[in-house]
């Protein structure tokens, strides 16, 4: 037998190709790896940024246009570079920051995989510049799409200036992926951010089009960094240490919360990361005063032992992984949650109460109290928001909204409803006298073992229903003529004031609010970005919003359904949803932001609501052409008990 034969990758080369496979083009290698470091604008912006604070840079100035495709320039006073190591820079896997397998145990820098100048170099027109403190002249390298490095010496001060040209000029298959400079450009205003948090004596200055857009002094700690970069937030400072995590948060209250973890910076050992459940443990930290799916805004510092972190598990070092996740997790929750009203799991309390351990005027007061359930009753002395009475002024109609997401859960349905029949036109649903009279609910024949509890039929009338009573604030319980019928009162509400947005926004004219003054919001330059190329469809809802600056808007008028929710939050999460879809259609998006600001107006779990409003909740879920046993998030509005059930329980059967 013929012994096997090894063939190591130099006997390879020259070699002519018989097969399919192949060694890579280095160009094309290049290229590939640039595609895992360099995703947009933005991250050039990150990697040559972090350079400079691996170097020791005071002042970093950034200059972009184009959104950065155009032209992005860095300029730093950091320690430069001396001709020789400019000139390997500019090569893969060479880096000043590690030595031996031993180093990435133990990581201090933001950079330490020698990939980023070799892969920005690779898909654009590169040109460094850098000099050492006390050398005579400066260095510049110049690279085109991951040519040979082209080196000679030059005038320049100490520090190192990055100029990037054409980005993507080689790999027009990338290029065409970009989105619009102006949101280009805020995802970079983004990356300025999070490095200005991470260092609050850097002092860094960010122009956009020959217009400065950021420009910060240095910042004495993390706390007056945070306020800085939010401004228009409440911020409240909470700080902890437990098994060896310690944790410095700078965090909002919870009326001030966003649909997603964006405005939610998380950094561990000064590194800027994304990750998931540390931001669902610093939400679940608020206890039930932070609706479930929602995030406040604000900053969380984690300082851990670094050889308990790994920075090398994302080719961006966007994200981290813990040695032992689960005790870094609930150090988070042991320190945040007794300051912000919740408690870490497995901690037993001595009292079931419903307020939140934040002391009074640390926050503002409005908004800021949530029924944690129905025990507690919104009458009397005892109702901070003044729930009831706003309920009273609401004439005409079967409810008022609260200015809160309700915090009301009921069970599932254990059996799914039919399909919606057909209904009659908006236009004959809207007027009584054309309106034939509503039929009785009838139930579904139960099969044997099937079980008891059934869904009402979409297709009986809802207004025929009698209310007899409301449990825990939160149940309405209904007469029909065969079953006991349980509604959350929350989901009913929000079902139909969804429904009237969205046939508003059908018809191009919906109902607005004026308010008294206008209000104004500070938006993430995504928001703003995003209110700019909708602005057309957003007033099609219902909002006045006009833009008053880089980064402020106005709200002038707000849709009618929701003039009881706060403006700014009803924008935000608007704003949220279409950032979140994309490139999708824009229907998509805002069917999902129409849900959540029907769930903001609409009636919540506690609130007061009489026989009569009960009954004219009933009537307008008739009007609800599709799905109206559902709210817009998928939970059921009802649930039956048919009295052949109850009898045969109760031994009358």
């Amino acid at each position: 037998m013929r012994p096997a034969r090894c063939l190591v990758g130099t006997e390879l080369i020259g070699a002519p190709v018989v097969g399919r496979i192949r060694i890579l083009d280095s160009t094309l290698v290049d290229q590939i790896a640039a595609g895992e470091v360099v995703e947009r604008p933005a991250s050039v912006v990150k990697e040559l940024v972090e350079n400079a604070l691996d170097a020791g840079a005071d002042t970093v100035h950034v200059e972009i246009e184009g959104g950065g495709v155009t032209r992005i320039r860095v300029v730093d006073d950091g320690s430069g570079m001396s001709p020789q190591d400019a000139a390997m820079s500019v090569l893969r896997h060479a880096t000043s920051k590690i030595a031996t397998v031993d180093d990435l145990r133990a990581i201090h820098t933001y950079g330490f995989r020698g990939e980023a100048l070799a892969a920005i170099a690779a898909v654009s027109r590169f040109e460094l510049r850098t000099r050492e403190r006390g050398a005579d002249a400066a260095t510049l390298v110049r690279v085109e799409g991951g040519s040979p490095p082209r080196i000679v010496d030059a005038a320049g001060p100490p520090g190192t200036v990055v100029e990037v040209r054409d980005l993507f000029f080689n790999v027009p298959a990338r290029r065409k992926f970009l989105r619009s400079p102006s949101t280009e450009a805020a995802h970079a205003h983004g990356v300025l951010v999070r490095a200005a948090l991470a260092r609050p004596g850097l002092r860094l200055r960010w122009i956009r089009d020959g217009r400065v857009a950021l420009d910060l002094e240095p910042a004495a700690d993390e706390e007056m960094r945070a306020r800085a970069l939010l401004p228009g937030e409440s911020l409240r400072r909470i700080e902890g240490r437990r098994d060896g995590v310690e944790v410095v948060a700078m965090l909002g209250p919870p009326e001030r919360s966003r649909p997603s973890s964006a405005d939610l910076h998380l950094l561990v050992n000064g590194r800027p990361v994304r990750d998931r459940a540390l931001a669902r443990t610093v939400a679940a930290s608020y206890g039930s005063v932070m609706p479930p799916g929602r995030f406040p805004v604000g900053v969380v510092h984690l300082r851990v032992a670094p050889e308990r972190v790994d920075v090398n598990v994302h080719p961006q070092k966007a994200e981290v992984r813990f040695a032992d996740p689960r005790t870094v997790l609930d150090a988070v929750a042991g320190v945040l949650a007794p300051a912000l009203g919740g408690r870490p799991a497995g901690v037993p309390s001595a009292v079931d109460s419903w307020r939140p351990t934040w002391s009074a005027g640390s926050w503002p007061r409005h908004g800021s109290w949530r029924d944690a359930g129905a025990r507690h009753q919104t009458t009397g002395a005892d109702d901070p928001l003044g729930l009831a009475a706003a309920l009273r002024d609401a004439t005409g109609s079967y409810g008022s909204g609260s200015e809160h997401v309700a915090s009301a859960h009921v069970a599932e349905a254990p059996t799914e409803l039919p399909a919606a029949t057909s209904s009659p036109e908006p236009e004959a649903r809207s007027d009584p006298s054309r309106r034939s009279p509503p039929t009785e609910p009838t139930m579904p024949r139960r099969e044997h073992g099937a079980p008891h509890e059934t869904a009402l039929q979409p297709r009986a009338g809802f207004g025929s229903l009698r209310p007899v009573g409301v449990v825990r604030g939160t149940f309405l319980v209904c007469e029909g003529s065969n079953a006991v019928h349980f509604i959350d009162q929350h989901a009913a509400d929000e079902r139909v004031r969804y429904h009237r947005l969205r046939t508003a926004y059908a018809r191009r004219d919906p109902q607005t609010q004026r308010l008294l003054l206008p209000e104004r919001v500070e938006l993430a330059p995504v928001e703003a970005d995003a209110l700019e190329r909708h602005a057309e469809a957003i007033a099609a809802v219902g909002f006045d919003v006009v833009r008053v600056g880089p980064t402020t808007a106005a709200v002038h008028a707000v849709p009618a359904l929701l003039a009881r929710a706060a403006p700014d939050r009803l924008l935000h999460d608007l704003l949220a949803e279409l950032e979140r879809t994309g490139e999708r259609a824009f229907g998509d998006a805002l069917d999902r932001a129409l849900a959540t600001m029907a769930c903001h107006a609409a009636i919540r779990a506690g609130d007061p609501l009489s026989l009569e409003q009960a009954a004219a909740l009933l009537r307008a879920l008739d009007e609800v052409p599709d799905h109206p046993g559902h709210c817009p998030h998928g939970r059921p509005v009802l649930l039956a008990l048919p009295f052949s059930e109850i009898e045969r329980r109760l031994g009358r059967a």
